[in-house]
């Protein structure tokens, strides 16, 4: 078999171990589907769903272009319909506009300019009339959003500026401001309370830690569910303070005070917390008091924190270079402590490369992507930072350190993408915990043989040994059968993510006994936790049918009310009726057949743009059970933390002027915030663009 590390040479590990786990994995099922295959089956694609996600495209200057991109020098290029120029649309649409606007041969002056006019925003149909209440709600939201801190509206330029614009408009004080904002959370929170109380899914809770200036430690919780609609949704319902001692009764207390004030103490699906003793205590103590309210007592109540274990590996294997880490930190606070010395190294830079330097960006210790950022700048200015140590008698890496730093950079590369990929909360991941468990570990078990450097072969060993402690599926025991007790030494995922893996139309059963060959010691260990996957998706599926037929019967069942049974021209009556008795008899039937027919039904081919709740919803009718347990897996989180704040095991901070708010200002203003943002597909030219998480840090 070809080493891995050769694969992974100058590409990420995270990406090429997908491919390359992923090709094994096609292989075998294209094996088995050729021998068990039956007659009738297919796949069936998503209404409106194709394998390439196109791209929206709002902005006027399309109208002068084609609407197909054609692949021209390796990238997508748009075909101007006056002189058939190919311009490249990597950008956006800047250098679009500025073809019609400045340099198309074909289009002549007069022409440009009405084409001009045409690319510019249109105003608004009809006469504008200024609505003071409308703009100041749209103040409010403003202010929460982008974190403005309330004195700003003190300042005696703020009136005078709005002036010019409305003078009619008056800027409240900021007393008045704090005071609105907090109005617009409480009213936001009904809504968003009376949403979360109608569910007819259940919810799962993140938590996490964040700290002030005075080391005080808030709890913030967040709940993730999936609404009747199939999108996935992501509250930060609780930001209080966290009583002292931080301890797992602590944890817990401040839990159930959040599903009670919230009305969801019946709704609890999962917990998502970090690996810590007290997050595993919080958990012991809610099933322990409150298992009557949990599905099956809580069996599968914990989930553990994948980014957080990740963290752990990351951090431990940079200690390999920790004296060359501590020697670069204390020469860039050597050269960040005096304006001269920066002055005297952006001089050398300027000798060496030609080009000017302020300085290189110091790490925070505690958080590895920073400390790599950091790095990373080092590498680049390593020789100017030698001459700048000469020239001071101040320590620096050595070549051979120089070396280790930049193999490892490259080697947790892979690393720091994987983990974004993990905590990114704004698609279902629970799906596709086990892949990348196995992307992990191939990739650590390989890299520990194959790697060209002691160094390398030495981390990759120590990190797939730490790895393997969190889980081990030959430890402990995915089914609870006969033995009720949980044992201390448990696998480190949860079973519901198996079943979540299985929902996954890609892969089902098929992936959970590929993922335990590759895993397991023997077949008899890959067999067991098979069927004890397949066990607990029966119950589950068990509970939800009796759930479904409970609840739901009015809404899913078709019942009909008596004003629906009068009769209209004869046999309006009796078609209502057996509109009724087929919806009756079909979640009568569901047990027996919904499960089967899923499994049997043939696996949809490995699309990386399908989505997956889109699935599902398509679906609903044919899997009115699973549909529903569908919603409530996929929406289990595997990170405690959004993708940004992912990558730091230090902790979210408060800074000061915030720190200094009321706890009920505080709490309404993070919130809040959360409840406001908005992610935008396109840019208002027909980019493509990123969305932009929440800060991390209240500022």
């Amino acid at each position: 078999m070809l080493c891995v590390a050769h694969i992974i040479l100058g590409i990420s590990i995270h990406k090429s171990l997908r491919l390359y786990v992923q090709g094994i994995y096609r292989n075998e099922i294209r094996l088995k589907m050729s021998s068990n295959t039956s007659e009738g089956s297919g796949t069936h694609d998503v209404e409106g769903q194709t394998s390439q996600t196109k791209r929206r495209k709002r902005s006027n200057v399309w109208e002068h272009f084609e609407q197909i991109l054609v692949e021209a020098d390796g990238d997508l290029k748009a075909i101007c319909r006056y002189c058939r120029l190919k311009l490249s649309t990597k950008s956006g649409t800047s250098s679009l506009r500025g073809h019609i606007a400045n340099s198309c041969p074909a289009i002549e002056s007069v022409t440009r300019k009405r084409f001009l006019a045409t690319m510019n925003k249109q105003p608004p149909e009809g006469n504008f009339v200024f609505d003071p209440q409308i703009c100041h709600e749209e103040m409010i939201k403003y202010i929460i959003h982008a974190e403005i801190p309330f004195l700003k509206f003190e300042d005696p330029y703020l009136q005078p500026w709005i002036d010019t614009m409305q003078p009619t408009f008056k800027v409240k004080g900021h007393q008045t401001i704090g005071d609105e904002c907090l109005k617009m959370f409480e009213n936001m929170k009904k809504e968003l309370q009376t949403e979360l109380q109608n569910l007819d899914s259940r919810v799962c809770l993140t938590s996490d830690i964040w700290k002030s200036s005075q080391n005080l430690e808030y709890m913030a919780v967040t709940a993730h569910y999936v609404d009747p609609e199939f999108k996935l949704k992501k509250k930060t319902i609780w930001f209080k303070e966290l009583e002292y001692p931080h301890n797992g009764f602590a944890i817990k207390e401040e839990i159930v005070r959040c599903l009670t004030d919230w009305g969801i103490r019946d709704k609890l699906f999962t917990l998502t917390l970090d690996n810590a003793s007290n997050s595993t205590s919080a958990c012991d103590e809610l099933i322990t008091n409150h298992k009557h309210e949990l599905l099956f007592e809580g069996e599968h109540l914990h989930v553990k924190c994948f980014t957080h274990i990740l963290n752990i590996l990351v951090q431990d294997g940079m200690r390999v270079i920790h004296t060359a880490i501590d020697k670069i930190r204390e020469l860039l606070k050597h050269m960040n402590s005096s304006i001269s010395r920066l002055q005297e190294f952006n001089s050398l830079a300027i000798g060496r490369y030609s080009t000017s330097k302020s300085g290189i960006y110091l790490d925070i210790p505690n958080r590895w992507n920073s400390t790599l950022k950091m790095l990373r700048e080092a590498l680049k200015y390593k020789t100017v930072l030698y001459s700048y140590a000469f020239r001071y008698s101040e320590d620096s890496p050595s070549e051979e350190e120089w070396a280790k730093v930049d193999a490892i950079c490259e080697f947790l590369k892979g690393f720091e993408e994987f983990t974004l990929d993990v905590s990114d909360n704004r698609k279902p991941t629970a799906h596709m915990f086990l892949p990348w468990v196995l992307y992990v570990r191939y990739a650590l078990k390989d890299s520990a043989y194959c790697q060209s450097t002691d160094l390398l072969k030495e981390l990759a060993a120590s990190m797939h040994s730490k790895f393997e402690k969190y889980w081990d599926p030959d430890e402990g025991k995915t089914c609870n059968k006969s033995n009720p007790q949980r044992k201390k030494k448990e696998i480190a995922f949860n079973p519901v993510l198996a079943i979540a893996t299985i929902l996954d139309p890609r892969k089902k059963v098929d992936y959970l006994e590929f993922f335990y060959e590759k895993v397991c010691s023997n077949a008899n260990q890959s067999y067991m936790h098979v069927n004890c996957a397949l066990e607990w998706m029966r119950k589950y599926f068990t509970a939800y049918e009796q759930r479904c037929g409970r609840t739901s019967s009015e809404q899913r069942c078709g019942r009909t009310s008596s004003a629906d049974m009068i009769p209209v021209l004869g046999n309006r009556t009796l078609e209502a009726e057996f509109a009724q008795y087929k919806a009756h008899r079909r979640v009568a039937r569901a047990p027996k057949y919904e499960i089967d027919s899923y499994l049997k039904e043939e696996i949809e081919e490995e699309n990386e743009d399908l989505d997956i709740l889109a699935w599902w919803k398509s679906r609903a009718d044919k899997y009115p059970v699973l549909s529903v347990m569908a919603r409530d897996f996929l929406a289990i989180p595997l990170s405690t933390v959004s993708s940004e704040s992912a990558l730091s095991c230090g902790g979210r901070i408060l800074e000061d002027h915030r720190s200094s708010l009321t706890p009920e200002m505080l709490e309404a203003l993070v919130c809040a915030k959360d409840w406001l943002f908005k992610t935008k597909d396109l840019h208002s030219d027909g980019q493509d663009v990123e969305p932009q998480l929440p800060k991390e840090t209240v500022t």
